[in-house]
């Protein structure tokens, strides 16, 4: 969807793109949004032997299964874990540390990041901790897949 805004004294050229001022000066190219609906779940996070666990749960099935759409078509790039509150990012997780392996459940998925290398399950359990402290607090969790939003809590 694409919406425009005018002021009183700003006029659209168009086909262009381009935004006039009024003054005869063009300022930069108007970008577009891209914007998309992600499904809102139930997001628990634990520490599990080699590193975490995180699992993302609904009762609705619509979200349930636009979800696991999303997680088939985004697998194999780097997943990310951002933590927001009031519309700001606050922290983010690059969970590029270990093994990512994403299971689909019944009512949503359990995504696991395992390492043997022992200081790098240790920075993913550190993580982990950082997130369940930060959503204690009343940060919303985003998941991202290759910078896509994959689901939020």
């Amino acid at each position: 969807m694409q919406t425009t805004m005018m002021g009183s004294n700003m006029n659209m050229m168009m086909g262009k793109g381009m935004m006039n001022n009024g003054m005869g000066m063009m300022d930069m190219p108007m970008t577009q949004m891209n914007m998309m609906m992600i499904p809102r779940m139930e997001m628990k996070m634990e520490k599990c032997e080699n590193g975490m666990k995180m699992m993302c749960m609904s009762k609705d099935g619509t979200a349930v299964a636009m979800m696991q759409n999303l997680c088939s078509m985004l697998s194999g790039g780097m997943t990310s874990m951002c933590m927001m509150m009031n519309g700001m990012k606050m922290m983010e997780c690059n969970m590029m540390m270990g093994m990512c392996k994403c299971e689909m459940t019944a009512d949503g998925m359990c995504m696991t990041w395992t390492s043997g290398d022992e200081m790098m399950c240790s920075m993913i359990q550190r993580c982990c901790d950082c997130m369940m402290s930060m959503m204690e607090c009343g940060c919303n969790a985003v998941m991202c897949m290759n910078n896509t939003p994959v689901c939020c809590c």
